[in-house]
């Protein structure tokens, strides 16, 4: 009985571990038919949806030292330096600066900026081999951002998949001029309208 009994405990593990196997291959096989989704990296770019939160671009004639995006950050990141004029009873920047090792991204400076002297930008390649490279000052700052789509001639511009038009499955089978998904929020009013 025992021999029996070892012999049932190993076909019911053998049958158990082809079960595991078979599971494991089937997540395997299931990947091995969907479409490729790698980006060639240096030679290809994704453009960035339009929300989305990359460098912040500084205006620095609009600030007014207010220091509004200090007190709403999350770190207290944005470092305002400024001077009182006593003859304009104004406050004189001198100098603005932001860490981007250090700040996550929330956007809530540039909600919050009464004077919209802050921006975000699509520009995402802040890669640096040194992090004191990341504390960027107002020039830094004030300097244009970049567009995916016209920086370089020789990268070719990718839409993600979620924002493809329908019926459309790669960013690269994509026609030039071709609209993202979805609609306009003019659009979308100007539909309202019609209905009412």
């Amino acid at each position: 009985m025992k021999f029996l009994k070892q012999v049932g405990d190993y076909t019911k593990e053998a049958v158990q571990a082809a079960k595991y196997i078979g599971q494991g291959l089937s997540v395997t096989f299931d990947h091995m038919h969907r479409r490729p989704v790698t980006v060639q990296y240096p030679y290809e770019k994704l453009i960035p949806s339009e929300r989305f939160r990359g460098r912040i671009h500084f205006e620095f004639d609009k600030c007014i030292s207010c220091e509004v995006c200090v007190r709403v950050c999350p770190i207290n990141l944005p470092v305002v330096d400024w001077e009182f004029n006593k003859e304009t009873k104004k406050k004189k920047l001198n100098h603005y600066s932001i860490d981007f090792g250090v700040c996550i991204f929330c956007g809530n400076c540039v909600e919050y900026c009464p004077t919209n002297c802050l921006s975000m930008t699509e520009e995402y390649e802040l890669a640096t081999y040194d992090r004191h490279e990341l504390n960027y000052d107002n020039v830094a700052l004030g300097r244009v951002p970049y567009s995916v789509v016209h920086s370089d001639p020789m990268v070719t511009p990718i839409r993600e998949f979620a924002y493809l038009p329908k019926g459309v499955l790669s960013g690269h089978d994509l026609p030039a001029g071709a609209r993202r998904a979805g609609r306009l929020p003019e659009e979308i009013l100007e539909e309202m309208e019609n209905t009412k």
